[in-house]
């Protein structure tokens, strides 16, 4: 099963009301065991399900940094730099990419598709284009 992402509904919103600016604030990203509590609904970072007592995992996550926001035709896209957790141990199901600058405010949810183990666990983010950024907007 492929990976799939999802912008949460209240970051679309939020985007019209000028809360977040992706190049400047502080954004952080969380690993999960399971979804309760967090898909495209979810409006703030949550620790329900979130990885706990696994190496080289801290609760709340870790920083995603390089943010570039890009335009191509209509479309606006952002993308990111991998996000890596060094000397780690971690089984996870899903992610969720937050605004810690703005409340703990969501952006995205991650799908994995399964139970995802690696040692140094790195979401690989994708191409940084108009159809594959993480992050998308059109029309």
């Amino acid at each position: 099963m492929s990976i799939i992402q999802t912008q949460t509904t209240s970051f679309k919103a939020e985007l019209y009301q000028g809360v977040h600016n992706l190049l400047t604030d502080t954004l952080y990203m969380a690993l999960y065991t399971g979804f309760a509590n967090l898909g495209p609904d979810t409006t703030v970072y949550t620790s329900a399900n979130e990885v706990t007592g696994q190496s080289g995992y801290t609760a709340a996550g870790i920083q995603v940094t390089g943010a570039t926001v890009n335009t191509s035709g209509y479309i606006a896209y952002v993308n990111f730099n991998n996000v890596v957790w060094a000397n780690s141990n971690i089984t996870a199901r899903c992610a969720l990419l937050y605004n810690q600058s703005k409340g703990n405010k969501s952006i995205c949810v991650i799908d994995f598709g399964s139970n995802k183990t690696m040692v140094n666990f790195t979401i690989t983010m994708p191409v940084n284009s108009s159809t594959t950024a993480l992050i998308r907007s059109s029309n």
